[in-house]
């Protein structure tokens, strides 16, 4: 593909495993008309470009010349893990829909937990009518673990709904309303400041395993967790640990290590865990689609092309 042309099109190579697969090729074939589309496991060995939902390594070995990836989701760990073509730039989608869908998702979780409208629910259940005393915002501060561009949607929206807001990050951003932190030197400040802590980061090798017995015990007393990231993030017995303890008052967990969770999961019965099947962000198709083909057309060889992944930090 020449990247000086404005226009370009040539070989694109599509592997694509999502549920609703024919619906992503029909729609980049109309998004790329001057593009010859190959779908996975036919090949083209001489593509340049790829546009990928969960590849394969035997994908991306039969497309060495590939030079840019397109992953149709935000998350990149599974991918990174994969040998890629030696010149390869991976590049993600930067919101794709995904963002309000988030911050309505994390907002949701946070309502529930500080209004008590899960024991309201038990209570009507058992046909029990029982006020609770207000509780103030105040005592429950919200920390978010990763400021991108999800994370940032999350962090503004919270703001909005007057709790305390604090943002981790590895480096440092500037969010109105928001008390940011960043690095390893800041990481224990920002849990003993937090009560309800919601995890938005990337999965690297340095954030695998962060939510651990170590990381939630730090937080205050009664503390809340949300998992909107990886499942691969939580040790999940410190986790279920420290909510039968008394120390968490519980969690709600839309990403688990293993999925679908195995029905023998303790996760299951535990309840103070609220669980839903990777559904807090999912991939607008159309939004992601015009993100894609407006990169492809325009040419890809700038190297600021936007939502590239540094290949030393994974995401």
């Amino acid at each position: 593909m020449n990247d000086s042309n404005p226009n370009p099109a040539g070989a694109v190579a599509l592997c694509c495993s999502h549920v609703e697969g024919a619906t992503w090729e029909s729609r980049l074939r109309a998004a790329l008309p001057k593009a010859s589309l190959t779908v996975w496991p036919a090949v083209a060995a001489e593509a340049e470009c790829a546009i990928v939902w969960s590849p394969t390594q035997a994908f991306m070995d039969a497309h060495p010349r590939l030079r840019v990836i397109f992953n149709m989701g935000a998350g990149v760990d599974a991918l990174m893990r994969l040998r890629l073509p030696t010149h390869a730039r991976v590049v993600r989608i930067e919101d794709g829909g995904m963002a309000v869908q988030m911050a309505d998702y994390v907002c949701h979780a946070v309502l529930r937990h500080f209004r008590e409208f899960d024991a309201y629910a038990d209570d009507a259940a058992a046909h029990n009518w029982r006020p609770r005393k207000p509780r103030l915002r105040a005592d429950f501060p919200v920390g978010v673990m990763g400021l991108g561009a999800l994370g940032l949607r999350v962090t503004e929206t919270l703001v909005k709904f007057g709790f305390p807001v604090l943002g981790w990050s590895q480096s440092i951003k500037h969010v109105e309303g928001v008390t940011c932190l960043a690095g390893a030197d800041a990481f224990d400040e920002f849990l003993s400041r937090t009560r309800i802590l919601v995890c938005m980061l990337p999965l690297t090798p340095l954030t695998r395993d962060i939510v651990c017995s170590a990381t939630l015990s730090r937080l205050l007393p009664g503390g809340y967790f949300i998992n909107v990231a990886r499942g691969a993030h939580v040790v999940e017995s410190d986790l279920l640990a420290l909510i039968q303890s008394g120390h968490l008052a519980g969690a709600t967990l839309d990403v688990t290590r293993e999925e679908p969770l195995p029905p023998g999961h303790p996760f299951w019965t535990c309840p103070q865990i609220v669980l839903t099947p990777h559904i807090a962000g999912q991939t607008v198709i159309d939004e992601a689609i015009a993100q894609i083909a407006s990169k492809i057309n325009a040419g890809f060889g700038d190297p600021r092309l936007s939502g590239l992944v540094d290949p030393e930090r994974g995401y």
